[in-house]
């Protein structure tokens, strides 16, 4: 059998993926656990590796073809030529090692240059060291010719996001 991507609804892929499984149709909606900073708050989140999209495994004979498009929270199947594109069952199988493989990504990570924001080095950039709890952070600066280590609200944090040129 192959692969085949289907694109779902916003906010719907869990509920596509419901649905078609009750169709009994294979499906695979791969997830990942992000990191993210709101409200100067680490929340850990599970979200999508591919949003809008989720895989179903089918063969080009299967009568559930039919029935792909009427799914509740599905949009289409992805093709080209209004062909649907196959996914080779060996790419799936990599992303499923994978997933099993990954780090968490999203929040700061140790390195990681960094800009504060607010309080008393705010402007300053900084090299983020370590989470010291749920609401600050250990950042090291450059204050008067020296590195010194200091700790400072998660709020007043901001990752500096590079730029591919």
């Amino acid at each position: 059998m192959t692969w085949y991507a289907l694109q779902h609804k916003p906010a719907q892929g869990d509920r596509a993926l419901t649905h078609l499984q009750n169709q009994d149709i294979a499906c695979f909606y791969p997830k990942i656990t992000v990191e993210k900073i709101k409200g100067g708050k680490r929340t850990k989140k599970l979200e999508p590796l591919f949003p809008g999209y989720l895989f179903v495994n089918l063969e080009q004979t299967d009568p559930m073809w039919a029935k792909l498009r009427s799914t509740r929270g599905v949009i289409r199947v992805v093709g080209f030529a209004n062909k649907p594109a196959a996914i080779s069952d060996d790419v799936i199988q990599h992303i499923k090692y994978s997933l099993d493989t990954v780090i968490e990504q999203g929040g700061i990570k140790p390195g990681q240059t960094v800009e504060l924001d607010d309080g008393p080095f705010k402007g300053i950039s900084a090299i983020f060291q370590a989470y010291d709890g749920e609401e600050r952070a250990i950042v090291l600066i450059s204050f008067m010719q020296k590195q010194q280590t200091v700790k400072v609200p998660l709020s007043t944090v901001t990752p500096h996001i590079r730029r591919s040129d």
